[in-house]
């Protein structure tokens, strides 16, 4: 039973690397795993902390602008003292942004200068 758990979980890893990779809408990645976004966003944060470089950019771009985008960026690079989703959105203002977008950013910023 653990084995089979462990299989998926990789199995899992695996389609949402490489539907990034063919710059799949995480909605459809989602969707086709039967999983929500804050799962999705759960297992790419995974992801990327475990060494693994991922590109979304493409879904950034899609979803945000670009000024907000930099804004979190600069904060992650400048201002955090920690990767904290809560410290950040506590600095930010969760009025200003969302916390999918704080995450989506962080992800960003830990697939780029975190590994």
């Amino acid at each position: 039973m653990v084995v089979k758990s462990i299989v998926n979980k990789s199995n899992l890893k695996v389609f949402i690397i490489q539907s990034i990779d063919r710059q799949m809408d995480f909605e459809d990645i989602a969707s086709a795993k039967n999983i929500e976004i804050p799962a999705l966003l759960d297992e790419i944060e995974a992801i990327v902390n475990s060494g693994t470089k991922l590109n979304i950019d493409y879904y950034l771009n899609h979803v945000m602008d670009q000024d907000h985008q930099q804004d979190i960026y600069d904060y992650f690079m400048e201002e955090a003292e920690d990767e904290s989703l809560e410290n950040a959105l506590k600095e930010l203002g969760e009025d200003n942004y969302s916390e999918e977008e704080v995450r989506l950013v962080r992800i960003k910023f830990m697939s780029e200068l975190g590994n």
